[in-house]
């Protein structure tokens, strides 16, 4: 085997960070130049502008300095020519199943009766953490009008890439793939919308968007039983449905509205998260119960289905959502242990 031959086999070992697939497979390395013992790998990107370009450069060089004859390696960065662009494209595409959506992978759409019971939180930290746990993960905020993921998870400015054809890559976050309209559209832009534009949306993030090999795709919904929720019961018949509430009489008897709507089209309810069950007074200690007790326990029964987990009221998850930290990762905090333990009961639901 020839030097350049050795390159172009350690050069499979490196992912584009975003598309996830090496940069043989994708097409991207250009001429490499070999001056004894020092090597010059030229890279074409889809974007010249790429914000990874140091992480794809540190990548190529750690591979590459493995090899015996090799002391010295240099990247040089150049952007793919439109019919380049174009043929990536294709081969993306090709790729997805545009009449069955995420075939292979385990969709689970998150919703709530109504607003303002952290299902976007839940949402965010519970794709997170089935990340760290080894999956993989995307995540398609559906909250069209309301969208906050962005916020949570510290994209919020952000935008996805484009390619020329209209496929999207999505923004990575914490290893998870991520879409929302918060991404598309310029800074506090306001949306008025009627449904059938918004089921159409949602059609171009599951077929427009290049989402790769996923094991779990999460869908944020809007609050309540509105037109989203049904377009994506009918357009993903498969799609099961995780229910966000607080322990508040009314935010239960609201949600389980969406449990019935679930089942008037055949969608499987999979589980209920109570979320601001309790607070932990940081100075006595103990459990108080602000919201009520043991509500997302009764709706759980009445709709059949397993409560999943009970996650605390603290104000430091709100500190994290407002810097775009997943309550996760915030080693303050134990909710880490909260979300895993969920997750592994989901993971017994399937």
């Amino acid at each position: 085997m020839t030097l350049k031959d050795k390159i172009y086999k350690a050069l499979e070992n490196v992912d584009d960070p975003e598309i996830k697939k090496n940069l043989v497979e994708l097409d991207m390395i250009g001429d490499v130049n070999i001056d004894g013992k020092n090597v010059i790998v030229n890279v074409t990107l889809t974007t010249k502008g790429c914000p990874l370009k140091n992480t794809i450069s540190g990548d190529i060089e750690k591979e590459l300095l493995k090899i015996d004859e090799i002391e010295k390696v240099e990247v040089v960065f150049g952007e793919m020519t439109n019919e380049q662009k174009q043929n990536l494209a294709k081969k993306l595409r090709g790729e997805q199943d545009t009449k069955e959506p995420f075939k292979n992978t385990r969709v689970i759409a998150i919703g709530s009766g109504k607003g303002g019971v952290g299902k976007s939180t839940v949402t965010s930290n519970l794709a997170v953490e089935l990340s760290e746990m080894g999956y993989s993960v995307g995540l398609i905020d559906a909250d069209i009008l309301g969208h906050s993921i962005p916020q949570i998870l510290g994209i919020k400015g952000q935008k996805p890439m484009a390619m020329s054809d209209g496929t999207i890559i999505p923004i990575n976050a914490n290893g998870v793939k991520v879409i929302s309209m918060g991404n598309l559209i310029e800074k506090d832009e306001a949306l008025i919308w009627r449904g059938p534009v918004l089921g159409g949306i949602l059609t171009q993030f599951f077929n427009d968007v290049y989402w790769g090999e996923l094991d779990y795709m999460l869908i944020d919904l809007p609050p309540g039983t509105g037109d989203v929720p049904l377009s994506l019961m009918q357009q993903l018949p498969k799609a099961e449905i995780l229910i966000v509430t607080t322990p508040q009489i009314t935010a239960a008897d609201v949600a389980k509205r969406l449990g019935f709507m679930a089942s008037k089209t055949n969608s499987k309810v999979i589980g209920i998260i109570e979320n601001m069950s309790y607070f932990i007074c940081d100075n006595c200690d103990e459990k108080h119960y602000i919201f009520g007790k043991r509500e997302g326990e009764k709706l759980s029964k009445e709709l059949n289905t397993p409560l999943l987990g009970e996650i605390p009221l603290s104000t430091l998850v709100r500190e994290d959502s407002d810097k775009g930290v997943p309550s996760v990762l915030d080693e303050r905090l134990n909710m880490k242990d909260k979300y895993n333990l969920i997750a592994t009961k989901l993971l017994e639901t399937e």
